[in-house]
Order: structure tokens, then sequence, then C-alpha cells
């Protein structure tokens, strides 16, 4: 097994296509088939199923690129700090939920180290997504929140998949529409005040849960709800139809324009999972990058 063999391991498991991980590698189909047989006649397991439809991991293939990222991670590391004009050109990829603020620190990372030197990655992706991403590496950082509601079933699969949660803020939650909204002039909003109007929530998947929706109180029956899994999407459907969102209230303008305002929710029962315990998460022991921190630096910037 080589560092060459598993760079292409891991760059076919992010495109999930033989001939797109090719191109980026710039090399030809046939070598990268040939490097991978190598490298699973080696290790006597397979790593990938290739079909006409592109390639899947099998579960011992996932369980040999969670390894594998690590060791690719901890040499980029150490090129970065010994390395000598032959510079890798360190990746840097964040999954988080839909948050407008972990795209401004995001931006705020990527003016401050340029792209001569790195590649960026942001995937603003499903609850379960984040946490996979980050649990295999293909992530180095996770941005999520946790809240009484979904803290037990979120903390397991942390602590199943070897990653730790880190608190950023708790904050109590806000109705997050635009500013033409019949309640936009409110100093605060209620569930009762909300009913009229369809509530816009993020969708999950097929094996998403109550558990892993981005927005509160998710066990709440609203009498009219829409599901996108675009932020852009959502904001328009808040526009075009008066709808809402129940989210942090943590909003940046420089990116979504002043035509969006938060209002305080007020929960009438008092309900402790209306407050938000946001955080990164991370692989358990790993090291964090120059750029990771900085990373998170910026993050801690946008919450105060």
């Amino acid at each position: 097994m080589t560092l060459q063999q598993i760079h292409y391991a891991l760059v076919i498991a992010e495109t999930k296509s033989m001939n797109k991980a090719a191109r980026k590698l710039f090399i030809s189909q046939p070598t990268l088939t040939s490097a991978m047989r190598e490298l699973e006649t080696d290790l006597g397991i397979t790593i990938f199923l290739r079909s006409g439809r592109g390639v899947t991991v099998t579960n011992e293939g996932s369980e040999f690129l969670s390894y594998a990222a690590q060791i690719y991670q901890m040499y980029e590391l150490t090129m970065e700090k010994y390395g000598d004009g032959e510079k890798v050109k360190r990746r840097f990829c964040v999954s988080t939920q839909h948050y407008s603020f972990a795209v401004k620190a995001f931006v705020e990372t990527v003016r401050a180290f340029g792209t001569n030197e790195y590649e960026f990655s942001i995937l603003e992706t499903r609850t379960r997504d984040v946490i996979r991403d980050v649990s295999t590496l293909r992530s180095e950082i996770g941005v999520l929140y946790m809240n009484d509601y979904n803290r037990k079933v979120i903390q397991k699969y942390l602590t199943e998949n070897d990653l730790l949660f880190h608190h950023l803020i708790c904050c109590k939650a806000y109705v997050y529409l635009w500013k033409g909204h019949p309640l936009a002039g409110r100093d605060s909003i209620s569930l009762a005040d909300l009913e009229p109007y369809p509530c816009i929530s993020f969708e999950q998947g097929d094996d998403g849960s109550f558990y892993f929706a981005e927005e509160i109180l998710p066990d709440n029956l609203y009498p009219k709800l829409i599901k996108s899994n675009d932020r852009a999407t959502n904001l328009n459907l808040m526009r075009g139809l008066n709808g809402y969102t129940l989210c942090s209230g943590i909003i940046s303008e420089e990116l979504n324009g002043d035509d969006y305002i938060a209002v305080p929710f007020r929960d009438e029962n008092e309900n402790l999972s209306s407050d938000m315990d946001i955080g990164y998460i991370t692989k358990k022991q790993n090291i964090i990058s120059k750029i990771g921190q900085a990373y998170i630096e910026e993050l801690k910037a946008c919450l105060t």
C-alpha cells in the first residue's frame, strides 16, 4: 500500500466515479483502475463496488477509508510543516447545516489564506451527512446544533463515529422570515401566531428523522410544512409564500442581504427544546490543521 494509492482511493470515494476521479487526478482510467485492484489485492478486501452508475463504497471499504484519510491527512500536515519546495496543495473541507454564519466564517478563512496553496470546499448538507463527512475525514470540521430534544440521539451518533462536539454558543430560537411578512413588526412571535403560515424546513432524506431536523421543535405538528434542500430556495419560499423557519437568529447580512429578519420566538410552553447549543464536530484524536484552527476562530468571531 502506498500513499499514492491511498490518495487515489480517497478521490474516488469523494467523486463517486472512476472517470471523474481519473480526470481530477490527471491520470488515465485504466491506470487508476489498476492501482485500485492492486490496493484491494494487497489489503484482501473490496473497497469499491463498480457499476454503470459509478462506484459505491463497501462496508469494509468505508472502514479502510476512515483510517486512510487519517494517514493521508498526517502526511499532508507533515509536508506542510517540513516540506522543502515540493509543497502539497492542502485540502480543507467543512460540512455544515445550513448556516450563513458558517459560510461567512469560510469566506473570511479563504480570504486570509488564498487559493494558491489550498483547495477549499464547503458542503451545506443534511445533518446525517455532516456527521458522516467528518467521520470519514471528507471534512475536517462539521457545524451543527443540539438541544434537549435531539441531544441523546445526536450524541449517540457522534460517539459511534469517534467524534467530539465542541460548544460554540447557546442561543434562544428566533423566527426567520422576510421583512415584508405580516408578522415582521412583532416584538416576538409564538407558534399560535405562525399557524396561518407555512413552515419552511430543510429536507433530511429518506433516512432522516425528527432528531436530525435543523429546525427546532421538529415534533410539532405544523399545519403547513414545505421542505427543500437548498438555502436559497428556502429564502425564495419565505418571500413568495410568507413562509418562516425557526432558527438561531444569527444572520450574515453581508451574504443574505437585509431582506430577511429574525424575530424572537416566544415559547409559551417554556420548552427547553427551543434553546440551541451550536458547535462544531471533529474526529477524536485528530490534529486540527492550521487552516482548520483559523476557521474555528472565524466561527467564534461570527458568533460573538
